[in-house]
């Protein structure tokens, strides 16, 4: 359950509502609840108002005149050829020109307003006034207008305005353009600007001073579950206002506003115990912290785990996985929550020298701006390999955050950050750090086994388009899970063995990283697939390059391990495809790999290279003269 409402920052007129808002959504926990006051600025306005009259044949006749006629005709132009006393024709015009529908010149000229009353078959009316109140709001600068005058209540509350630190917004009506009021007008509902049907205001004067009117408005802080998010929301009784409570979440995420002030407490008051928020969603994620909160408590098993809360955390987290030596693999709900700075950014950059290789998984798409640069951060951090070292992608949606290194510690619980313009607001969090080694393999199966899903979805759809990056990705996520034979299978299996070089760069990073062992079974599988490469390959180069460096990785620690993979069957392919000289025995490469760079006979290599391909291609060339 969430902390009962009287337990949080919530006004006494406002417990009702939350425990209502609380009762019909489970998801839904009200951290904070305030009424307030906001001020209305009203003031008389007179409009002028036009509106529409059939006109008679003459009028017709003149107007039809000006718009058809080129050049258009004077008024006694057009007297004469209707026929009619110009004095006649005259007087009609300067009716027309007060209406404005023609303009105040010679020869006849019709206005846009008589343009618009002409399609219609009409020409105005002599115009009117209507006195109107006009209501400016200080939260979102908004402008209605209404018939009726807004009464003046006295309300002993603070101002929403004072309490968010924001200055009152004092809006002239004045300083409105007449198409402001026309379009507010419209908005208003009014009936006193209608063009579709030829009523139009055509203008404005303020009567009389501005007059502030105070309203009660409730704000409420609002924690929501189902979205892990906090946010605000302004209400007037019962009724949500939707585009006020827009306009403070961005004033929230520019950091104009501040959650301190809105709460009226302490961020310390702010925390609540967010774990319980997971009952809803998944009852295997509750049991298992429940399971965890036990064992906390058991004194057999105290010190394998530990309970961290709030501010513990982070610095707990930055300490555990700068102890990492081969693998992590962290789940976050959120990819945002995750605060990527420098010191994260420098710290994953020593581990990736160093060998480790990390899997970050997220359930829930984040702003796709914030994803993308987040993704940019992390992808461009390499291997000495020259792989990406965090491989970052979304599985399905699972409320708890874990984290998992080296298979010995595990992290779970509900960690999470609000930040809001750089200040963290800890929300009752809490993480277990635990190191039973049953508990971390459990959750070590659950997890990895879901990333190994991810990678055998990326890898089909990688299949389907011939995406050599999809590939790329699939083959460093099964190299981080230890399932490199899954990945030389594939390749194997479907033909794809362009894709060998970067599979060997992958066995390679695992190899210094110890997360392979170097008699495995699956090197010997990779050594005779040689023998379905061909010579001209366009990825011989590279794939020469990979097999010697795994040469070299496995002899420095264990030269007869590198000497048996080494067989009669894959030696002739090492020579066939010049990945070792014709002159060198199996014994003299492997020393070669494990001496200093600059004695290897690389020079020699390329001679040879040079050489065959040049005796190819003189027996292409004799082939080819050949009657």
């Amino acid at each position: 359950m969430f902390l009962a409402s009287s337990a949080k920052p919530i006004d006494d007129s406002l417990q009702n509502l939350v425990a209502e808002i609380e009762t019909q959504n489970s998801h839904l926990s009200v951290v904070a609840a305030r009424q307030l006051r906001y001020s209305l600025q009203q003031t008389t306005v007179e409009l002028t108002i036009t509106e529409p009259r059939p006109f008679n044949v003459l009028e017709e006749f003149i107007i039809r005149a000006g718009i058809q006629f080129e050049p258009p005709p004077t008024a006694n132009e057009l007297a004469s050829l209707l026929g009619l006393d110009a004095v006649f024709v005259q007087s009609t015009i300067k009716n027309l020109q007060k209406l404005q529908t023609l303009a105040q010149k010679s020869p006849i000229t019709v206005t846009e307003q008589g343009r618009l009353f002409y399609d219609k078959g009409a020409v105005p009316q002599p115009p009117y006034a209507v006195q109107i109140h006009a209501i400016t709001d200080s939260l979102g600068e908004t402008l209605t207008f209404q018939a009726e005058p807004l009464n003046e209540v006295v309300i002993n509350l603070p101002s929403l305005a004072s309490v968010l630190q924001l200055n009152e917004q004092n809006n002239k009506i004045s300083t409105v353009s007449l198409e402001q009021i026309q379009k507010s007008l419209q908005a208003s509902d009014v009936g006193l600007h209608v063009p579709e049907v030829g009523k139009i205001v055509t203008a404005f004067r303020v009567i009389g001073s501005t007059q502030t009117i105070w309203r009660k408005i409730s704000l409420f802080l609002i924690f929501d579950a189902k979205a892990d998010k906090l946010s605000i929301q302004l209400r007037r009784g019962k009724q949500i206002l939707d585009s006020h409570s827009k306009w403070l979440e961005i004033l929230l995420s520019e950091g104009k506003i501040s959650l301190d002030a809105v709460c009226k407490l302490p961020s310390e008051s702010l925390n609540f115990d967010r774990e319980s928020t997971q009952n809803y969603q998944n009852s295997e994620t509750e049991a298992k912290l429940q399971k965890l909160r036990q064992q906390a408590l058991e004194s057999s098993k105290q010190k394998q785990v530990i309970q961290l809360r709030d501010r513990q955390i982070n610095q707990s987290f930055l300490e555990i996985i700068n102890a990492a030596k081969q693998q992590i693999i962290i789940y976050c709900p959120w990819i945002h929550h995750l605060n990527i700075n420098d010191e994260l950014i420098t710290l994953l950059e020593t581990l990736a020298k160093r060998g480790v290789w990390m899997l970050i998984g997220y359930g829930i798409e984040a702003d796709k701006v914030i994803l993308s640069e987040i993704k940019e951060k992390l992808q461009a951090i390499k291997t000495p390999e020259g792989l990406p070292s965090i491989q970052i992608f979304c599985l399905e949606n699972y409320p708890v955050k874990e984290i998992i290194v080296d298979r010995q510690i595990y992290l779970c619980g509900s960690y999470q950050w609000l930040a809001v313009n750089g200040y963290q607001i800890p929300l009752g969090e809490s993480v277990y750090q635990v190191t039973i080694p049953q508990q971390v393999q459990e959750a070590y199966e659950f997890l990895s086994h879901r990333c190994q899903n991810h990678a055998q979805q990326l890898w089909q759809e990688a299949l389907e388009n011939r995406d050599t990056q999809l590939a790329v990705e699939s083959l460093c996520m099964w190299g981080v899970l230890g399932k490199a034979e899954i990945a030389l299978t594939e390749i194997a299996n479907n033909n794809w063995l362009e894709l060998l070089p970067i599979w060997l760069n992958v066995v390679i990073h695992s190899l210094r990283s110890n997360n392979l062992g170097d008699d495995s079974a699956i090197l010997k599988s990779a050594f005779l697939l040689l023998s379905q490469v061909e010579e001209e390959a366009a990825f011989i180069e590279p794939l020469q390059q990979g097999y010697r460096q795994i040469i070299s990785a496995i002899a420095k620690n264990n030269p007869s391990t590198a000497v048996n993979l080494l067989s009669n069957e894959v030696w002739t392919q090492f020579l066939r495809l010049n990945i070792a000289n014709q002159s060198d025995s199996p014994d003299e490469f492997i020393s070669q790999q494990i001496s200093p760079p600059k004695t290897r006979r690389k020079t020699g290599e390329t001679e040879i290279n040079k050489k065959r391909r040049t005796a190819k291609n003189a027996k292409n060339a004799k082939s080819e003269n050949l009657p």
